[in-house]
C-alpha cells in the first residue's frame, strides 16, 4: 500500500517521474551506452570548451589587454614568492601602493603561461565558462525544468553572457554566484545546513581571485531577509519556526564569510580600497564596463527578454514564489541595468529561477479548465515530450565526453597547440584590435633606461590608450614601462582626467603629456593625439601602419 502510495505521488512530480522512469526495469539502455552517448549537460560543457579553446570565439577571449598584467603579475609572483605591494609596471606609478586584489588569479594564470603560453590562459577561461553554463543548466533541470525550456533560457543567459566572455578572473565570479545561489536555494528548501558547509572555505579562495566576492555576501544577505520575510509570513508554528531557524544559520554563515574576507595579504585594507574605488564617481562615470548597458547590443537585448520573461512567468503562475527568489530576482535585475560588467551574472541568476517557474506555468496551461481545449493538448503534449526527452537524459551516466575533451585540450596546449600537423589551438592578440607590428618595432629598438627628460628627472615607459596599456605590459615588461593601462583603481580619478584631456586634444593636452614624462606615444591612427603629434616638432613618428601610429620624443 505505500509503495503505490509513493509511485502515486512521484507520477505526480516531473522529478519523481523522471526517477521512476530511470529506474524502471523496462527499456533500460545498455551500460555502455549510457556512458558513452552525452546527455544535454555534457554536450553544453563540451561544445562551450570546443568553440572558445579553438573556434572563432578562442580569440575573442584575448580581447581585453588587462590579461597581459594579470600574467605578468603572476609572472612576478612567482618570482619573488610575495604578493606586490608597490606598482612594478607604470612609469608613473612605480613604487606607489598597489593592491593586487586578484593575485590568487594572477598566480595561476601566470603560472599557466609559463607552461602552455596564451593557450594555457585562454583554456582555462574557456573550462569556468563550459562548468558554469553546464551547472546552471543542471540545477534548473533538477530543480523541475521542461528541457526545452531549460536549453532556451540557457540560450538567452550564454548570449547575454558574450559581452563579457573575457580571459579575465570574473569568470570565477560567475561560477561562484551560482555554486552559492544553489547552495543557499537548497538550504531553504531542504534544510541541511550540510549544503551550507563548505561557503566558508570558497570564500577564502573567492576574496582572493576576484572583487565579485561581494556578491557571496549579497546573496547571503538576500537569503536571511527572505527568510525572516517568510518567518513574518507563514501561517503555521512549524513553517514560523523552520524560517526563523533558517535565518538564523544564513545570518550566522553571513558573519563567518564576512570575516573570511580580510584573510587576504592587504587584510581590511583591501575593502576600504574596494570601497573607495567603486565610490569614485568619475571612474564610474567614465569607464565603459560601470556605465548601464546600451540595448542596442545582442547580448544586451538578450538580458531585455531575460527580465521580461522573468516579469511575465513571477507574475502569472500559481506556484508559490518564496521571498528569497523574488529578492535574488530584483537583486539581479537592478544590478544588470545599473552596469554592463553585471550582465552575465545577472543572466545567470534570472535563468536559474525563471526555467523551474515558466515550466511549472506551461504545466498549469494541461490542467487550467478555463483556457481552450487546443491550448491545454498542445501544453499536454509539449510536457510529455519534454518529460520523455528529460527521462533519456536522466539515464545517460556517462560524464566521459567531458573529461576526454578536458585531456585532450591539455594534451594539445603541452604541444604548443599542435594536434599532430594540425594546429588545433593558436591563442594569441588580435592583430586587428591590438598594435602588434608596432610593439614589435618597439620590442626590436634598443633602448636607454637612463635617458634624461628635457629640463631634468628621467624619463620613461609609453603612452598608449589605457585599454592598450596590458597589451604593452605583456609584451614589453620590464624593458619598458607604461604610463596608463586599465589598473584605473591604481591610478585614480584625477589622474584619468589629465588622461582623457591629453586624448581628447583639450586644452593644456601638451603640459599633460609632458608631465608623463613618456618616451613614446603609442596610439591609434585616426585618434585626435595622432594628428596633434604630426604637426608637433617635438615629437617624431617612429612607425606607422593602419592601426597605429608610434611616435618618440625628439
Amino acid at each position: 500500500m505505500h509503495k503505490m502510495e509513493e509511485n502515486a505521488e512521484a507520477a505526480s512530480d516531473p522529478v519523481g517521474q523522471s526517477m521512476m522512469a530511470r529506474n524502471s526495469p523496462t527499456g533500460p539502455l545498455k551500460s555502455w551506452l549510457r556512458y558513452a552517448v552525452p546527455s544535454v549537460g555534457d554536450l553544453v560543457f563540451v561544445l562551450l570548451l570546443a568553440v572558445l579553446s579553438c573556434g572563432t570565439l578562442a580569440q575573442g577571449l584575448l580581447g581585453d589587454a588587462g590579461i597581459g598584467w594579470h600574467i605578468r603579475t603572476g609572472e612576478w609572483i612567482r618570482r619573488a614568492h610575495a604578493v606586490p605591494r608597490v606598482d612594478p609596471f607604470s612609469s608613473i606609478m612605480q613604487g606607489k601602493p598597489w593592491f593586487a586584489w586578484e593575485w590568487l588569479y594572477d598566480y595561476v594564470v601566470g603560472s599557466l603561461h609559463t607552461w602552455f603560453e596564451l593557450n594555457g590562459v585562454v583554456l582555462l577561461t574557456a573550462v569556468l565558462i563550459a562548468v558554469t553554463f553546464a551547472l546552471v543548466f543542471r540545477r534548473m533541470m533538477a530543480r523541475g525544468a521542461q528541457l526545452p525550456v531549460a536549453i532556451v533560457v540557457l540560450l538567452l543567459a550564454l548570449a547575454a553572457s558574450t559581452i563579457h566572455f573575457l580571459a579575465r578572473p570574473h569568470v570565477i565570479s560567475w561560477l561562484f554566484a551560482v555554486l552559492w545561489f544553489d547552495a543557499l536555494e537548497g538550504f531553504t528548501a531542504e534544510g541541511n545546513w550540510r549544503r551550507l558547509a563548505w561557503l566558508p572555505l570558497s570564500m577564502l579562495v573567492w576574496a582572493n581571485v576576484h572583487g565579485g566576492f561581494v556578491v557571496g555576501l549579497a546573496l547571503v544577505g538576500i537569503y536571511s531577509v527572505g527568510s525572516c520575510l517568510a518567518a513574518a509570513t507563514a501561517g503555521e508554528v512549524t513553517e514560523r519556526a523552520s524560517a526563523s531557524a533558517h535565518a538564523r544559520v544564513i545570518a550566522i554563515l553571513g558573519v563567518v564569510c564576512a570575516g573570511i574576507t580580510l584573510v587576504n595579504p592587504y587584510g581590511y585594507q583591501l575593502h576600504v580600497h574596494i570601497y573607495r574605488y567603486l565610490t569614485d564617481r568619475f571612474l564610474m562615470d567614465h569607464i565603459d564596463e560601470f556605465l548601464s548597458p546600451n540595448f542596442h547590443g545582442f547580448p544586451q537585448r538578450c538580458l531585455a527578454l531575460l527580465v521580461l520573461l522573468t516579469v511575465f512567468t513571477l507574475a502569472t503562475t500559481r506556484k508559490r514564489v518564496t521571498a528569497s527568489q523574488l529578492l535574488v530576482s530584483l537583486f539581479a535585475v537592478y544590478t544588470g541595468l545599473i552596469a554592463s560588467r553585471n550582465i552575465p551574472t545577472s543572466s545567470l541568476l534570472l535563468a536559474m529561477i525563471v526555467a523551474p517557474q515558466l515550466s511549472f506555468a506551461l504545466r498549469e496551461l494541461a490542467e487550467n479548465s478555463e483556457v481552450s481545449e487546443c491550448v491545454r493538448r498542445a501544453a499536454e503534449r509539449f510536457d510529455s515530450f519534454s518529460l520523455r526527452m528529460a527521462v533519456f537524459d536522466d539515464r545517460l551516466a556517462g560524464k566521459v565526453w567531458p573529461a576526454f575533451a578536458i585531456l585532450m585540450l591539455v594534451w594539445i596546449c603541452a604541444h604548443h597547440g599542435w594536434l599532430g600537423e594540425v594546429q588545433t589551438m593558436d591563442a594569441r592578440f588580435d592583430d586587428r584590435r591590438f598594435p602588434t607590428k608596432a610593439v614589435d618595432y618597439l620590442a626590436r629598438t634598443e633602448h636607454d633606461p637612463a635617458g634624461q627628460f628635457p629640463g631634468g628627472g628621467v624619463d620613461a615607459g609609453v603612452f598608449c590608450p589605457d585599454r592598450w596599456g596590458g597589451y604593452v605590459i605583456y609584451r614589453l615588461y620590464p624593458q619598458q614601462l607604461v604610463a596608463v593601462d586599465d589598473r584605473h583603481d591604481l591610478y585614480g580619478g584625477e589622474y584619468f582626467k589629465r588622461y582623457l584631456k591629453i586624448v581628447r586634444g583639450e586644452p593644456g593636452w601638451r603640459e599633460g603629456l609632458a608631465e608623463t614624462r613618456a618616451r613614446w606615444v603609442l596610439v591609434p591612427a585616426d585618434s585626435v593625439l595622432a594628428g596633434n603629434l604630426i604637426s608637433d616638432r617635438e615629437w617624431s613618428v617612429a612607425f606607422e601602419d593602419s592601426l597605429a601610429v608610434l611616435f618618440r620624443r625628439r
